[in-house]
């Protein structure tokens, strides 16, 4: 898929980087020449422009691309990027960065997807403080089956991910690792930060804890 990042700060370079990495093709535009430093050996199209110039975000590849991601240190320049983006170019999938939470919550009623710069800080700070509080967010009508977030404990981080499963009881779902969620979860060596996304049985929810506590299989 092609991708747009408006913003060539520290969140849209290291986006940028990410996904292309995963194969997929990515154009990044920032206003100053001086942000693209942040890239190196970068080969895709950096476009020195705005987010709400037509002409800017066609030499990016809006026209027929499948995301957005708008991610400058402006909340005004994010959403109007995005609506750009949604309404002008119909690109399906698009977000903006926005630092305001209160903001952030008008723009989500309004259909606009939105990442809560402060409102994920304090997040992933909860989690760090309080990891064996977790929550499930998902059960399924039995109640035997829960999707859950944890922390990665610090005695996991240069460990491979995929040993935190069990078959038929643990499964890694995805990670989210700087912000950006991650499918390929398994294939993954644990990093500081990270945060696990993780099918678990109801049976199996007090080994996944001590699992994670001991830092290594049982």
């Amino acid at each position: 898929m092609h991708v747009v990042v408006v913003g060539c700060g520290r969140v849209g370079s290291g986006l940028a980087i990410s996904l292309t990495k995963e194969g997929h093709s990515v154009a990044i535009m920032d206003k100053n020449p001086r942000a693209f430093r942040r890239l190196k050996d970068w080969e895709g199209p950096r476009i020195v422009g705005s987010g709400f110039d037509r002409d800017d975000l066609e030499k990016a590849g809006a026209v027929g691309a499948d995301a957005l991601a708008a991610v400058t240190s402006g909340d005004n320049t994010n959403i109007l990027t995005v609506r750009i983006a949604r309404e002008t170019y119909l690109i399906p999938n698009v977000v903006a960065r926005i630092y305001d939470p209160r903001r952030a919550e008008i723009y989500q009623r309004l259909g606009i997807p939105t990442v809560a710069t402060v409102t994920w800080t304090i997040d992933q700070v909860r989690r760090r403080l309080l990891p064996d509080q977790d929550a499930g967010d998902w059960s399924d009508p039995s109640g035997q089956l829960t999707l859950v977030d944890r922390s990665l404990p610090d005695a996991w981080a240069g460990r491979r991910l995929s040993e935190l499963e069990e078959t038929g009881r643990l499964s890694l779902v995805a990670v989210t690792r700087a912000g950006v969620p991650r499918l390929d979860a398994r294939e993954l060596v644990g990093q500081e930060g990270d945060v696990l996304h993780l099918a678990v049985m109801l049976d199996a929810r007090t080994e996944l804890d001590a699992l994670l506590e001991k830092g290594r299989p049982t």
